[in-house]
């Protein structure tokens, strides 16, 4: 058995002496605002706004216009005459395909048109001369018609001749493959040396113009009826403005706001959705098609709409939005709301409560319903 030294007994009596409020001085009463106070709280007061209603449909960018440049007339590539990923004009020429045999057809035709030139001009006179001389009974009528005739057959023959040439004329021009469009053009698919056959299945280069750029995503028909619903119902309110805002796959928006171009009559049968389109300016060249982007469309107003943090917005066990709210002697008091959309970090709330109502957004750790509470303006919580 120890023994306590005669300073020891002192120190224990002394220790016993002390008062209970000085033997509980140090402890802390957890989640208190202040000594002996109830914890501070941040809350904001919610009031009905105009609040526009978006929805953000995924999608791909595609070019305004596209051109695939094939040839019309076959024969050996000679020549390549644009650099692949260079801007080109309408018109200006791409490939050069070998002329040779085209300037060979050309000048057969040519003098096709001369011979049927000549025969139409003998022709002519003879058809001329008989024209006389039936009337004075020189020659017989059968002799005349039929001078006539061959006078108008080869005046047909010339005619020919003359589309001949022009056909020639214009293979001759096919030799040089021109741009159909202006745009940026891609890769060539030939080199010089390559043989090319008239309306081939496989392009050339392809032509693209991104002055201009398309984005195609996807509405589902229930929301499509449910905005229609609520349009109806006079709940939402016609948009104002048809700007589309388009998010980038990083993340950030696209400086300069598109237009909606249409919205397509027929469902998909295999997703329920409808399709839409919008057109964005692309002078900086920064679109380019085929990038995953994120389209986001305004389809209404809701005219009285609240906005609270989707902090301070829970889930109970049954999937319910609930929030505390500051209620009757400052006590926290358990909501369910009715939550429309998220609108940026916010929940747009229909339902649970009323104008001027002060929620709960700072301070939620454990705190529980009926707990005294002492609030302040959000972000003024110490």
């Amino acid at each position: 058995m120890s023994r306590l030294k005669p300073g020891g007994l002192a120190a224990l009596a002394l220790l016993a002496a002390l008062p209970p409020v000085l033997a509980a001085c140090g402890r802390k009463n957890p989640g208190a605002g202040g000594p002996g106070g109830p914890p501070e709280v941040g809350v904001i007061a919610v009031q009905p706004q105009p609040v526009p209603l978006t929805a953000e449909l995924s999608g791909r960018t595609s070019a305004f216009l596209v051109s695939e440049v094939r040839p019309q007339v076959s024969g050996v590539i000679k020549a390549r005459l644009f650099t692949e990923g260079s801007n080109v004009r309408a018109g200006q020429p791409l490939y050069q395909i070998d002329p040779a045999t085209y300037q060979a057809s050309l000048a057969s035709a040519r003098a096709g048109l001369a011979q049927a030139q000549a025969a139409y001009a003998t022709a002519k006179l003879k058809a001329d001369r008989y024209r006389d001389l039936v009337k004075m009974n020189a020659v017989s009528k059968q002799d005349n018609d039929d001078a006539q005739a061959a006078a108008q057959q080869a005046a047909a023959n010339v005619q020919a001749q003359r589309a001949a040439v022009q056909q020639a004329q214009i293979n001759l021009g096919y030799t040089h493959v021109l741009a159909p469009i202006s745009g940026r053009v891609g890769k060539s698919s030939v080199t010089p040396g390559a043989l090319v056959t008239a309306s081939q299945a496989a392009p050339l280069a392809t032509v693209q113009n991104l002055e201009r750029i398309y984005v195609d995503v996807t509405q589902s028909t229930a929301d499509l009826l449910r905005l229609k619903h609520d349009l109806a119902a006079g709940k939402v309110a016609t948009p104002g403005t048809a700007q589309v805002t388009l998010v980038l796959e990083d993340g950030s928006v696209y400086p300069t706001p598109g237009s909606l171009a249409f919205s397509d009559v027929t469902v998909d049968p295999g997703t329920g959705s409808v399709g839409l389109r919008a057109v964005f300016p692309n002078r900086d060249g920064l679109l380019l098609p085929g990038m995953y982007v994120r389209a986001r469309l305004a389809k209404g107003m809701v005219p009285n709409g609240m906005l609270v943090p989707q902090v301070a917005v829970a889930r109970d066990p049954a999937g319910n939005a609930t929030a505390l709210v500051v209620g009757a002697g400052n006590k926290a008091e358990l909501r369910q709301l009715q939550t429309a959309q998220t609108v940026g970090d916010k929940w747009l709330v229909t339902g649970g409560l009323k104008p001027g109502e002060r929620v709960i957004v700072d301070g939620l750790q454990h705190l529980q319903p009926g707990a005294p509470v002492k609030p302040v303006p959000a972000g003024a919580k110490r």
